[in-house]
This record gives structure tokens, C-alpha cells and sequence, in this order.
């Protein structure tokens, strides 16, 4: 008899696809809202993608273990919206397969002191990481694992020296502005805040690998909390020793990683901080690169209808991470600037259909049984306004029509 996979497997499989994107896109999205604000967006975003992961895992129950949102919002809410979802989907997914190959392929490059070329070095990422999704799920798990404890150990040893240095004049910024200049800019960090827990194209994944919802429910909670405390310790980490006029540099140069990490090493040791730093950002990105693969591949999976044997997963394989890889190497681009093209559609998948796939399957007479997310449709309600809400401000930030701290 099978072991039954574990939950925290799961758990990890949710947080790796999350932690990518937002440890390396929060700490200058942020800088505005500080310490406190920010803290608060972060909470209440963790809060809202659960349950809107939920909403899916309830919408799903009535279907084979196989389907996901291409077969359950076609079914549902008919082919106009699906054919919308579907593009919203690959979009956001491939735009993302898209950052951490290009991201992937720089930073080996530097490792390797430039005797690896970066868009070899796309190939190559492309070939190791997607032969885990190819593989199966359970060895995106047993990766994701592996990957999770690199990134708690890398994780540690960085913040560590960062702890031990915390002003809390620094953390609560009383040395410069007053209270009311932090909450304006809460609108420009709330869409990154939700791409940064963008883990709703693996919902069904968790769902098929379980073969149940409950105990898929149980992984999405988890791996979003591990998330949310990773998130946490590391931006009170951050803003504890930086200044928030330091950020100026950072937020000018776009939120990139590498001047965040020479402002660091002015705190401590700038050497052995680099290194660290380097080595749990890497495995940041190759966990968020499977975890993400894994939910394009089963999703593209169930559009084409490509059959669960090695020819059908090759060509699901081949669908999955060619066009992103085209991309890298005809046109690369920045990592943080594609996580934010990928913030401007995330919305529709992670708010708008879940609370609409809820509202519609909860007028079936059968809709009791099973599992049933909390909330009732005072939530779903609230859910798709959030969704609205975090979208318009995305397209106001991209039109520059929000305030944007300059330092």
C-alpha cells in the first residue's frame, strides 16, 4: 500500500510557489508603507488568498480529480469567462516562468564568474527543474522539501546577524516622518502583496495529489502561514537595520535585489552577507520556478487534453516551458518589472473566478456535501471587491497615478 503524501509536503509545495516572488519584490514595495502598514497588508492578503484557494478546492469537489480551471470554469461560468481565465492563467504563469529563467540564468552566470553564459545557463534550468514537473508531483514535492529547508537554513544564517542589529527607532521609523505618511502607500504595495501569494494555478494540483479536499485545504493553510512568517521576520529584518530614506537607491533602480544587498552589507559583514543572501535567493527562485511549472504543467495538461503518460507529459513539458524560454533568450528581462506585468492580471484568477465559481456552485442542491469553505457569501462578496479593488490600484500604480515613496 502507497504512503499517503504528507501535508507538509504540500505545505511546501504552496509556500515554495509563493516565497519567490515576494521576498526578493516586498522589502522595496513596502519602504513606503514601513513597518507597521505593511505588516498589515501582508497579514490580511494571507487571510484573503487562503480562503479564495479554498472557494477553488470547494468549487472543484463536484469534479473528476484531473480537472482544473480551464474544465470547471468553462463548465460553470461558460466559455467566454473561461477563455478570459484561461489567458489571465498561462499569462501570469508564463510571465513568471519567464522572470525566473532569465533570473536563474544571470545569477548562475555570475556564480559561475561568467565561464557559464546566462542563456545557457536559461537552457539548463530549463531541462534540470522541469524534469522534477515532468517527473511527477510527488517529486516536486520531495524538491520543494529540500528546497524549503535550503531556504530556512540560508534564511536563518542571514537574518541572523540582521536580528542582532534591530534599532527600533529604525523598525517604527520615529526619527523621520509622522504617522500619516504611511498609509497612502499601502495602494501601491496591496497588488504586490498579492502576487506574492499567487499559488492558485497549484490548488488543483494539491487537490489531484491528495485525492481529497481537506487535506488539500490543510496544505494551502500551511504553506500560506509558513509564507507569511517568512515574510515577516524578513522584512522586520530589513527594516529594523535600514533606514527607510535608504531605500531611495533601491526603489529608483527598481527593487533590485543586488543594491538591497550591498545596503545590508553596510549593517554586516558584506561578504559573508552577499554570499548567504545569494544562496537563499537562488533557492528562492528554483522552488518558485518548480512550484509554479508544476501548476502551468497541469493546467495546460487538462486545456490540450494531453494524455498522463511520457509522451503526453513531453508535449505538456514542451507547451509549458518553451514559450517562456523563447522569451528568456530573445528578450530578457528584469525580474521584479515581470513580476509586476504578471500583478496587473493576477486578480482575475485569484479573486474574481473564485468568488465567482463559489456564488454559482453554491446554488447547486448538492452544494452542502463535501468540503465547504468558511465565510458564506458575505466573503465571496467582499472577495471579488477585493479582487476590483487591488486591480484598479495595480493599473493606477502602472499609469503612475499612485504615490510612490521616493525616499
Amino acid at each position: 500500500m502507497d504512503k499517503q503524501p504528507s501535508v507538509f509536503g504540500g505545505a511546501c509545495i504552496i509556500a515554495s510557489v509563493c516565497v519567490g516572488a515576494g521576498m526578493l519584490a516586498l522589502p522595496s514595495a513596502g519602504s513606503g508603507a514601513w513597518t507597521v502598514w505593511s505588516t498589515a497588508v501582508i497579514v490580511m492578503t494571507m487571510i484573503m488568498m487562503t480562503l479564495s484557494g479554498w472557494l477553488l478546492l470547494e468549487s472543484y469537489k463536484h469534479y473528476d480529480l484531473h480537472a482544473s480551471f480551464n474544465t470547471v470554469t468553462r463548465d460553470v461560468l461558460g466559455p467566454q469567462v473561461n477563455v478570459i481565465n484561461n489567458l489571465a492563467v498561462y499569462f501570469v504563469g508564463g510571465i513568471l516562468l519567464y522572470a525566473y529563467t532569465t533570473s536563474l540564468g544571470g545569477t548562475l552566470e555570475h556564480l559561475t564568474g561568467g565561464a557559464l553564459n546566462s542563456k545557457l545557463a536559461s537552457i539548463l534550468t530549463c531541462i534540470v527543474c522541469g524534469a522534477f514537473v515532468w517527473h511527477s508531483t510527488r517529486a516536486v514535492d520531495r524538491i520543494s522539501e529540500l528546497l524549503i529547508i535550503t531556504m530556512v537554513l540560508t534564511f536563518a544564517f542571514s537574518i541572523f546577524g540582521l536580528l542582532g542589529h534591530i534599532r527600533f527607532d529604525t523598525l517604527f521609523d520615529t526619527a523621520t516622518a509622522g504617522q500619516g505618511d504611511y498609509a497612502k502607500y499601502t495602494m501601491m504595495l496591496l497588488p504586490v502583496g498579492l502576487t506574492s501569494f499567487g499559488y492558485h494555478h497549484s490548488v488543483a494540483s494539491m487537490r489531484a495529489y491528495y485525492g481529497e479536499e481537506k487535506k488539500a485545504s490543510r496544505a494551502i493553510l500551511y504553506g500560506t502561514i509558513i509564507t507569511v512568517s517568512i515574510y515577516l521576520v524578513w522584512l522586520i529584518a530589513i527594516f529594523g537595520n535600514l533606514p527607510r530614506p535608504a531605500f531611495a537607491p533601491i526603489v529608483a533602480a527598481g527593487g533590485d535585489v543586488n543594491i538591497l544587498i550591498d545596503k545590508l552589507g553596510d549593517v554586516v559583514n558584506a561578504t559573508s552577507m552577499k554570499n548567504i543572501i545569494a544562496a537563499f535567493s537562488l533557492a528562492a527562485v528554483v522552488s518558485s520556478f518548480i512550484g509554479v511549472g508544476l501548476g502551468v504543467f497541469d493546467y495546460l495538461a487538462d486545456c490540450f487534453h494531453f494524455a498522463d503518460n511520457r509522451a503526453g507529459r513531453s508535449k505538456t513539458w514542451l507547451v509549458t516551458f518553451l514559450p517562456p524560454l523563447a522569451c528568456s533568450l530573445i528578450s530578457p528581462a528584469g525580474f521584479v518589472k515581470a513580476i509586476g506585468y504578471a500583478g496587473a492580471v493576477a486578480t482575475i484568477w485569484t479573486c474574481m473566478v473564485p468568488a465567482a465559481l463559489a456564488w454559482k456552485t453554491r446554488q447547486r442542491p448538492d452544494h452542502k456535501a463535501g468540503f465547504t469553505a468558511p465565510g458564506g457569501m458575505v466573503f465571496v462578496a467582499l472577495l471579488f471587491l477585493y479582487g476590483i479593488l487591488v486591480a484598479l490600484f495595480h493599473f493606477l500604480n502602472m499609469l503612475h497615478k499612485l504615490p510612490v515613496y521616493q525616499g
